[in-house]
């Protein structure tokens, strides 16, 4: 049995012994596409940067590819796409250059790429459908065109999960199809998810599962469907059929 990408067992994070996520249990198998939905101010952000090591862990267990996660070294196998997107800072780099930095730690740093290193980075960016933008400077790009680099430069590193904080979110609607059709894209080719997002919208049909962080807790963990249930008896007892598009629950709105 391959062990889970992810386990968490009673996590608690947070700053001087207050707890921003409390005793979370959360297990992420190899190609599950998980949302992560919640009110602002409920932990996902925490939680997602929590699973890297980035917030001070205050109890509980996390496991990595059935490591603790203090003892993990296979960075690469987990990639992380930060909310703060913005390339704008690099100087004159190019698509293709950042992209090519995902796969670094992947050989000695004395080590030219190699012919697979370059067709790897090759592959991420197509993948994020920016082949025609390679040799662009990232300055050029859009903020959409920029977070798929983003995207990409995780991607390179041949990631087993992905965790993506708000990709679609700041861009326009037209930017979160293109990105929701390159999450769709990772998804076909196996690679295991968990997106943190408002816009579950553009991401129906892709989604396998939605975990619901509120105050820190998980109040909800189940497929689309159940979730659809869970929203229409939440308090919308006018809902039928689980069409229900309004964002109470992510926003926070009840």
């Amino acid at each position: 049995m391959t062990p889970p990408l992810v386990q968490t067992r009673g996590l608690s994070l947070g700053y001087d012994d207050h707890a921003v996520v409390d005793h979370v249990d959360l297990t992420i198998e190899a190609g599950e596409v998980i949302a992560l939905l919640g009110p602002n101010g409920s932990g996902k952000s925490t939680l997602v940067r929590g699973l890297f090591g980035l917030v001070p862990r205050l109890g509980g267990s996390i496991e990595l590819c059935g490591v603790e996660q203090s003892q993990f070294t296979e960075h690469t196998r987990i990639g992380y796409v930060p909310q703060r997107h913005s390339l704008a800072q690099a100087v004159r780099s190019t698509v293709a250059e950042i992209v090519a930095a995902g796969r670094l730690p992947h050989r000695p740093w004395w080590r030219p790429a190699s012919a697979d290193d370059r067709q790897r980075v090759a592959a991420a960016i197509d993948l994020v459908g920016l082949g025609d933008r390679a040799h662009a400077e990232v300055s050029t790009l859009s903020g959409g065109q920029q977070r798929r680099t983003l995207i990409a430069r995780a991607l390179a590193g041949d990631p087993d999960l992905l965790v993506m904080d708000e990709p679609t979110a700041g861009v326009d609607h037209a930017n979160q199809l293109v990105l929701a059709d390159v999450i769709a894209r990772l998804a076909a080719n196996g690679t295991a998810m968990l997106v943190v997002t408002h816009e579950l919208d553009v991401l129906a049909g892709v989604v396998t599962r939605i975990v619901c962080l509120d105050g820190g807790h998980i109040d909800f963990d189940g497929d689309p469907e159940a979730y659809a249930a869970h929203l229409a008896e939440a308090d919308h007892p006018h809902i039928h059929g689980g069409h229900h598009h309004d964002h109470d629950h992510a926003a926070g709105g009840h």
